[in-house]
This record gives structure tokens, sequence and C-alpha cells, in this order.
């Protein structure tokens, strides 16, 4: 009988830290591969030997929420003392497995080396003073076999789509990537002056000519209602089909983890491009009022309401930043690039893509034809 394997290190245990590159790896212990966190397993995994790491959290490490405003004012500071953000620079980094360059552009924080595939995460830009530090993260659950299948059963039921379009693997990008959201809870408390309308119905005319009629009562209503949203997500990066983005949610964001950097270990990461004040301002305060405004016509009551005027108070206003993970497919057909994307926790895919004017033509011939049958058959029995 041969000697027990040792318990592999936990997965914090893997990572390297090149100080001069202000980058980070995970070496294999067992062959020196370099691991990739697998979602199937939830574990640091290395795809040469098998060889996996556990990922143990840290039990008393908690997610904190910061108030919006605060954060704001603190960035603001940072931006008086000339700490500019450098997510936006293209940065160059030297491979420490291969000594090949590697360029991190825009606001991507984690990626592989293009000549040996080794992990690459940036830490200066995570660990900066001038950024907004990772509350949270939900890991990865969708393996890459499933997403692909995802991906093929979603191509395939566009029946409209441009042959070329299905060669996507020969025509575009597939691949996991992180994308930075805020999560945002609001306690809303909101004064109102509106009016309620009850219906009522009135019989009109004599004789032949009487009828019925609705008509309505308006009467002058005011109130003040208090509105409780938890959890609101919205997307911080920026270059995204917003809408079909979107589409994505639900997000089980309340079973986030604290930001641990070796669930990102071989998946593309990008930081926030756009400040938690302005991602609420434009994206996520239209969609509390109208959760503000839904809770008003629920209190005015009646048939019909009418909001005249209304002035929130914004009890409490919190956010934390964290990653969400999807499988990204673009693909550039006739110079325009399509997005396709796959929720990375429960599989759905959204997405965009061409139509094909050739088939959407035979269609057209197709049924004009179909009907002419159709035409002649009739006439024929008559």
């Amino acid at each position: 009988m041969g000697r027990p394997q040792p318990t592999p290190a936990n997965a914090a245990d893997r990572a390297q830290r090149q100080v001069t590159e202000q980058t980070r790896t995970y070496p294999c212990g067992n062959c020196g591969a370099p691991l990739a966190y697998a979602p199937d397993q939830q574990r640091l995994a290395c795809a040469s030997c098998g060889t996996t790491y556990p990922i143990e959290l840290d039990p008393n490490a908690r997610i904190v929420k910061h108030d919006l405003q605060t954060a704001m004012n603190q960035l603001a500071g940072n931006r008086a003392l000339g700490l500019a953000s450098i997510g936006g620079n293209e940065h160059v980094v030297t491979c420490q497995a291969c000594g090949g360059k590697t360029i991190f552009n825009g606001s991507l924080t984690a990626t592989r080396c293009p000549y040996c595939a080794t992990p690459i995460q940036r830490d200066d830009i995570q660990d900066a003073p001038e950024r907004l530090a990772l509350d949270a993260v939900l890991p990865l659950q969708v393996a890459q076999p499933q997403a692909q299948a995802a991906i093929e059963k979603w191509i395939n039921s566009r029946w409209f789509a441009p042959s070329e379009f299905k060669k996507y693997r020969t025509l575009g990008s597939f691949t996991s990537v992180y994308m930075s959201y805020y999560s945002y809870d609001v306690e809303a408390t909101t004064g109102y002056s509106g009016q309620r309308g009850d219906d009522y119905t009135v019989v009109v005319g004599s004789g032949d000519d009487q009828h019925t009629e609705t008509r309505t009562a308006w009467r002058p209503v005011s109130g003040r209602v208090h509105d409780s949203i938890r959890d609101l997500p919205e997307m911080a990066n920026t270059g995204m089909d917003d809408d079909r983005v979107r589409e994505l949610e639900p997000w089980p964001v309340q079973a986030a983890v604290p930001y641990t950097p070796e669930f990102v270990a071989g998946h593309l990461s990008r930081t926030y491009d756009r400040d938690p004040g302005d991602v609420f301002d434009k994206n996520a305060r239209p969609r509390v009022d109208s959760q503000i405004d839904g809770t008003i016509r629920r209190d005015i009551g009646g048939d019909h309401q009418q909001i005249h005027h209304k002035q929130t108070v914004f009890d409490q206003l919190a956010f934390m930043y964290l990653l969400l993970p999807m499988w990204l497919l673009t693909v550039n057909f006739e110079g325009r690039p399509f997005q396709v994307f796959v929720n990375g926790l429960t599989g759905e895919v959204q997405g965009d893509r061409p139509w094909s004017k050739v088939k959407i033509a035979a269609a057209v011939v197709a049924a004009l034809i179909l009907i002419g049958v159709l035409v002649f058959l009739f006439m024929r029995m008559r």
C-alpha cells in the first residue's frame, strides 16, 4: 500500500504575490501548473494534475454596507487630494510564470496570460486607497460545459439568425467574467398629494335611449408612505447591453460571501467604471421611484389614482460593492458586436442576435405561396 497523500493546503495558501508587478497568481503545489476556480467543485483546481484546494472563508468576516453619502464624500475628498482613478489606464504586467507581457485595459482586474494561461490578478486596483474596496462576491456556479450548452440551445432556437452567426465559436469570444455591481438598501418616507377616483354608474336617457354610464368621482387626498427596499442590484460597468443584463435578474444577493480573490482565479474580472452615486441616480433611483409610486397608489386606493406631488426623504441609503458572475459571448457580425449573457448562477440566457434578411425574405415568400394555395383551393371548392 502506498503512503497516503497529504491533504492540500487551502486556496489562500496557494496565492503568490508579485510585489514588483502588484499581481497575484495561484501555482499548484503538486505540479506548479496554474490553478483556477472550478465552479462545479467550488474549489481551486489544477487542470494539469487534478489537485484541488478548498477555499476557506473567514468565519469572522462580515459583509459591511456603506452609507452612500459618506462614501461619495470620501471619494470626492480623494479626488481633491489628487488621487486619480487608476482603473481606466492601460497597464502592462510581466507574467511571472513565462515572462510574457499581458495588457490590462480599462477596468479589467483579472485575466489569463495569453502565452501560458496563468491566471493573473491585479492587486494595485483592488487594494488602491483611492478606490472602493470590494465587499462581497457571488461565486460562479455554472461551469463552462453547462454555459456552453445553454448558449447552444439559445442560438439554435433563433430561427431567423444568420447561419454565419451560429458559427460563433470561430466568430466570437466566449468567456466567464465577474462584473462589478452595487447592491442598494433603501428606507424611504414619502409625503404625497393627489386625487382618488371612485367609479359609479348612472342611468341616463329615456325610452329606447336609456343606458348606463360609468363615471368617476374625484376627491383630493394626501398622505405619507414608507418603502423598504433590500438588495437592489445595479451594474457598475459600461460597455454592456444594460437592458439584456437587467433581464438576468433576480440575483440572490443575500447569498453573497465576503470577497475572497480565490473565487476569481482563472476568470476575467472588472472593477467598477461608475461610482455608486452616479449608478444610484441614473439606474437605481428610477426603480426606487417606481416602487414608491406603486406604494402611493395602493395607499390612495379607489379605482383610479393621480399623484400631483411627492417628496421623498431617504431615512437610509446604503450599498455594498460586489462581483456577480456571468458567461459572456460576444460575436462581431457585419461590423457590429452582439452580446449574449448567461447568468453564472442560474444558467439563464439573455442577449441579442442579428436577423437574416435572406431567411426572413424566404419565410415571407413561403407564406405568400401558402396563402395563394389556400385561396386557390377555396375558390375551387366554391
